[in-house]
């Protein structure tokens, strides 16, 4: 079964986390087949200086 690697900027609740990867490996079980167990979802939390889009970093964007 899969392996998740979720990147996003720090902030996110831990009820926030604990829902996305319910409905991830939920969907995954679905489409995919297999036991919930076998699923795999690594959340790595960036901080926003360390992110940046179109040039500017995240935490300029405040």
């Amino acid at each position: 079964m899969p392996t998740y690697h979720v990147e996003m900027l720090e902030g996110r609740t831990l009820e926030q986390k604990r829902k996305l990867v319910e409905e991830i490996t939920r969907v995954s079980v679905e489409v995919l087949g297999g036991a919930p167990e076998s699923v795999d979802v690594l959340i790595t939390d960036v901080k926003r200086e360390n992110w940046a889009t179109g040039g500017k970093l995240w935490l300029e964007r405040q």
